[in-house]
């Protein structure tokens, strides 16, 4: 780098260090990595749970495999945000996870819940992790637009990474998008088969990875 016409060194000295200050921001720090044998929950309906597939098929027990922590799979078929937030609090005192990961809100889509209580749902829910003590990841559930499923480019919506942002928590947002939108990794419309699953956990791994929740 050069020093440009009428600037004094002293002023680029503060004109570069004010750039590197600006770069440094613009990078989060990324998180601690959990050693093997941590705790994580995994807070979902269906396609946590595994629909379709063996318990040992689904991306929870994939996930446990890659990092070698006890990943609880705590989806429930066909839960909505306000029935996972129910069962939240007896999860994270029965199993006292550091991490929760959730994936939540493909059934109040479904099922045409207003998105405003969705959000608040999930507020609430990522407001009790921290309470816990924990640390929460948020996963994007993409809109199940029949459109969009046939042009196999189905997208979360944008409530997702607002909320990520006012909560100040990392989002995962396009790994389960990804693989609903290729029909060969689908079971069904809307759940990942056994190779899809694999996809899944592939996807989540490389994510918790650049966060920094998963060493390299």
């Amino acid at each position: 780098m050069t020093i440009p016409r009428n600037c004094s060194l002293r002023q680029f000295v503060l004109l570069l260090a004010a750039i590197v200050l600006i770069a440094a921001c613009s990078h989060k720090a990324k998180e601690h990595a959990l050693p093997a044998g941590s705790e994580v929950l995994a807070l979902g309906d269906s396609l946590t749970q595994g629909a379709g597939v063996t318990p040992e098929q689904a991306w929870p027990n994939l996930l446990a495999q890659k990092t070698g922590w006890v990943v609880v799979n705590g989806g429930v078929n066909g839960d909505t945000s306000e029935q996972a937030l129910r069962r939240l609090p007896g999860l994270l005192e029965q199993h006292n996870p550091v991490l929760v990961l959730v994936t939540l809100g493909g059934n109040d889509m479904l099922r045409r819940l207003p998105e405003q209580q969705t959000v608040a749902n999930l507020e609430r829910i990522l407001a009790l992790i921290k309470a816990h003590g924990a640390k929460a990841v948020l996963l994007a559930t993409p809109d199940p637009s029949p459109m969009r499923a046939a042009f196999r480019d189905l997208a979360a919506p944008d409530f997702y990474r607002k909320l990520a942002e006012a909560q100040h928590v990392p989002l995962i947002e396009d790994a389960i998008a990804d693989v609903l939108s290729d029909p060969e990794l689908k079971g069904d419309a809307v759940h990942p088969n056994a190779a899809g699953h694999a996809r899944l956990a592939e996807k989540i791994y490389k994510e918790l990875q650049s966060i920094g929740y998963a060493g390299l």
